[in-house]
């Protein structure tokens, strides 16, 4: 039987956060509580309320104004529960529960080379992280590549932690924006080094997570390449019927 991880704490506060505001506890125009006021109501670290802030501020949620505080804006018209594609987007590698274990220039495997558009042997650049358990169990590999051009500028080949996040980086470097995802979920046995950072058998399958995110002019800026170990996960959805 599959065991279902509960979510990180950032992503339990978003989601209690969305369901406030529908409720209309947190109505659209009001001051939302400080951040000091967050982090003793949830029971959090700051590093946790600003995650889960910076999520809802993307996706339009919330919005903050220098000097007088962090505002409701409403449920967007095409807002929705947290998703897994979000989630292996926006992983921030500085987080304690994530460790970064590699960044630099590679080959990709195929099918993110295709997903990018790279001819064979081309070479596109990487932050690749494990995220863990609080009993250190591995819970999700997830590799972002991104292609040359878009990686230029940036500290996304570094090897040291980015702690705003890379939705964030690419937004105060580039200027670029994400307009929307197409995610791709598949059963497939482990590569080797998969099978290692995860602590697991070549044998035993994993659910891979491809993440596509495309700029508004339709070009892919960052692929999200994931391995999650199947007996550890379960993917659920729900949304409503028109």
């Amino acid at each position: 039987m599959a065991v279902e991880f509960a979510p990180p704490r950032y992503v339990q506060m978003v989601n209690a956060i969305q369901q406030r505001i529908e409720a209309g506890t947190y109505p659209p125009g009001s001051l939302l509580p400080s951040e000091n006021q967050l982090i003793a109501e949830f029971g959090v670290s700051r590093t946790t309320v600003t995650r889960a802030l910076n999520l809802l501020r993307q996706d339009g949620w919330i919005d903050s104004q220098q000097g007088k505080g962090t505002f409701v804006r409403g449920r967007p018209a095409d807002a929705g529960r947290v998703r897994q594609g979000q989630l292996l987007l926006n992983r921030f590698d500085s987080d304690p529960d994530t460790r970064l274990l590699a960044a630099g220039s590679g080959r990709p495997p195929a099918r993110v080379a295709d997903a990018l558009g790279l001819p064979e042997a081309a070479t596109a650049v990487y932050r690749r992280v494990l995220t863990v358990e609080p009993d250190g169990t591995p819970a999700e590999l997830v590799t972002a590549w991104f292609p040359p051009e878009v990686a230029s500028g940036t500290l996304l080949a570094s090897a040291d932690p980015i702690s705003e996040g890379i939705r964030e980086h690419l937004r105060a470097r580039k200027r670029l924006r994400v307009d929307h995802l197409v995610q791709r979920t598949t059963a497939r046995l482990p590569a080797a080094d998969e099978a290692k950072a995860l602590d697991m058998p070549r044998r035993s399958p994993v659910l891979g997570v491809v993440v596509l995110a495309y700029d508004a002019a339709g070009g892919v800026v960052q692929v999200a390449d994931a391995a999650l170990p199947g007996d550890r996960h379960e993917l659920e959805d729900s949304y409503p019927l028109a």
